[in-house]
Parts: C-alpha cells; structure tokens; sequence
C-alpha cells in the first residue's frame, strides 16, 4: 500500500521559514486532494491546509492563513507547505495526508515530520 513521506522538518527560530515536503514512497495513483495536519504535545490534531486538485482550491486554518502555502507538482502526486513567519504555536508534528476520492475522508498518511519553532 502507498504510503506518504513528509520532510523537511526542523528546528527554527519564531519569525522562519521551513518548507515541508511530502511524496508517496512508492508508484502512487492519482489523489482527489491532499492535506496537512499537525498534532502538538497534550493536543488534538487539527487541520492545516488542503489543496483539491481538480479545482486547485485552496483551504487554510484560520491559524495559519497569511502565513503558510500549500502546494503541489504538476504530477498532482507531491504536496509542499510554506511556512512563513513561524511562531512558537506552530510546533508539533505535522503530518502529510491524501482523500483518494470526494466520498471518502482522508485515507493515505504519513508518518508525520517534527517542526520545533523556538521563541
């Protein structure tokens, strides 16, 4: 089974940029979208950003609006989060997930990237 891998995590001061990555790790079909999510210590996890590729549309927390793009290639199969303007709020782990169709919730993930933003 496909599964999702997220990189480029890291250590950050408040105020910087990461930017997170995530592609399937092995011959992956096509996704009706693909999202972000991050779970802190001691917290739920909460939705990100979700990109649907079929539309192009864009979905962003409140959270985070302003301050972190999400994006993909052109072969709909690899997902980026910009991350700009960091706080130390954003720490947690994030993680990388694909809907493989509108009529089923997430379905595909990641075993998640640990971004640390230092006040």
């Amino acid at each position: 089974q496909v599964q999702l891998v997220e990189s480029g995590g890291g250590l950050v001061q408040a105020g910087g940029s990461l930017r997170l990555s995530c592609a399937p790790s092995g011959r992956a079909g096509s996704t009706y979208a693909m999202g972000w999510f991050r779970q802190a210590p001691g917290k739920e996890r909460e939705f990100v950003a979700v990109v649907t590729w079929y539309s192009g549309n864009t979905v962003y927390a409140n959270s985070v609006k302003g301050r972190f793009t999400i994006s993909g290639d052109n072969a709909k199969t690899t997902v980026y989060l910009q991350m700009n303007d960091l706080k130390p709020e954003d720490t947690a782990v994030y993680y990388c997930a694909a809907r493989s169709s509108p009529i089923v919730s997430y379905n595909i993930w990641g075993q998640g990237t640990q971004v640390t933003v230092s006040s």
